[in-house]
């Protein structure tokens, strides 16, 4: 499931995209019936919050997306004077626009969790479900230590929980837990104020980069050896994340993983003992 930091990616570009200008909204699938509501209008911005984006568009509408598992934006520039290329495959929604002036650009949504219109009041509704999201500069991580530090879960899924946090998800998890050499396992009331002040710290520094680069990147120099990842060579290099049966970087015991609240965490069991 992408994480934070790609909705926020895609807020950024949906904007640069779009915003100023009326754009066509469609549903070549024709199971997003709701897009007629904003066929048309003027896209005055996106925003995200943890792993929900929003686009807004004139009249007190947005368009509430939520990738989940499986869902997916393609974009395609159409050249000056051209028709945007056909959709292929199961597109649940496509914008077309151009917004102020900027190049002209079609964007398809393949299948995602969710994908609906509401009224913007809407997305407050949204907001309040969840936890503080760290790339949010108005977030308060009060709110996320105030639930951590009184409950027995283990650390390592309350993390992951976006009631608790916005935004997070298994890779980031696995990483600043290794990073912090906290033990995945330890009950969050265990976790000392300390401890997660240095974790959100942690977030706020590498979830902006994610955004930026469009990649997770974790390493700091001083561990990259230089090894192609799991993932392909294409991917960023992980302390522990998919590393599992591998050596740790730092001390060079055997990466383990378990499964946590149906989710597979990854940590070393030597520089995250208690």
């Amino acid at each position: 499931m992408p994480e934070g930091h790609t909705l926020h990616r895609l807020a950024r570009l949906h904007t640069e995209y779009f915003a100023g200008g009326p754009v066509r909204v469609s549903s070549p699938q024709g199971r997003f019936a709701d897009h007629v509501v904003v066929d048309g209008r003027h896209f005055e911005h996106a925003s995200a919050v943890g792993k929900h984006l929003f686009h807004y568009y004139a009249g007190g509408l947005a368009v509430h997306v939520h990738l989940g598992l499986y869902g997916f934006f393609d974009t395609h520039p159409i050249p000056d004077g051209q028709d945007a290329p056909p959709p292929v495959g199961q597109v649940r929604m496509r914008v077309e626009g151009s917004g102020e002036g900027a190049t002209a650009r079609a964007v398809d949504l393949r299948g995602p969790t969710r994908c609906e219109v509401i009224a913007e009041a809407g997305v407050e509704e949204v907001r309040a479900r969840l936890g503080p999201d760290p790339l949010d500069p108005d977030a308060d991580p009060d709110r996320a230590w105030a639930r951590i530090g009184r409950s027995a879960r283990p650390i390592g899924a309350l993390l992951m929980d976006q009631a608790v946090l916005a935004g997070v998800g298994n890779v980031y998890r696995a990483e600043v837990l290794f990073r912090a050499g906290l033990d995945p396992f330890r009950p969050g009331r265990d976790v000392d104020r300390a401890e997660f002040d240095a974790l959100w710290a942690d977030l706020v520094t590498l979830m902006p980069i994610g955004v930026d680069t469009g990649m997770i990147h974790t390493i700091r120099p001083e561990h990259d050896h230089g090894d192609v990842p799991r993932r392909g060579a294409d991917r960023p290099r992980n302390y522990v994340y998919q590393r599992d049966g591998w050596e740790c970087r730092v001390c060079g015991t055997e990466i383990r993983v378990r499964e946590v609240e149906n989710r597979s965490l990854f940590w070393c069991p030597w520089c995250q003992s208690d």
